[in-house]
């Protein structure tokens, strides 16, 4: 079960330009618009979550040195996660530079579970 500060979506938008709460890891991206300018809503989560989901995708930002945000995501797989992407030193509209790959990466996860649903059921069914 996914542990979060917040069980209420935000906007990623609104987020982008300050620092995490306190006892904040990181954020669960729970929806990516499919317009280009549209939203992603996304949750905190403590310090202390298990790892992601299968197909869940995680973002951490900070401050970089210079200027800008360093921002990191990381997918869940099924026994793993792994880093998917790393925007350093991103501006501070750094949502509209990740939401083209978060969209891309949820929607390539939805469609990988569709097919693996199917072919569980067909296998099942070729068994009766």
């Amino acid at each position: 079960m996914e542990a979060s500060i917040s069980s209420h979506t935000l906007p990623l938008y609104s987020l982008a330009v300050r620092p995490m709460p306190d006892g904040v890891h990181s954020a669960l991206v729970q929806r990516v618009s499919t317009r280009h300018d549209g939203p992603v809503d996304v949750t905190w989560l403590a310090a202390r979550t298990p790892k992601l989901p299968l197909g869940r995708i995680r973002l951490h930002w900070e401050p970089a040195s210079r200027s800008g945000w360093n921002v990191t995501a990381h997918l869940g797989l099924a026994t793993t996660e792994v880093h998917l992407a790393s925007w350093p030193a991103a501006p501070d509209d750094w949502p509209r530079l990740v939401r083209p790959t978060l969209h891309e990466v949820t929607g390539l996860c939805a469609a990988l579970a569709f097919a693996t649903d199917a072919l569980n059921l067909s296998n099942r069914l070729a068994q009766v």
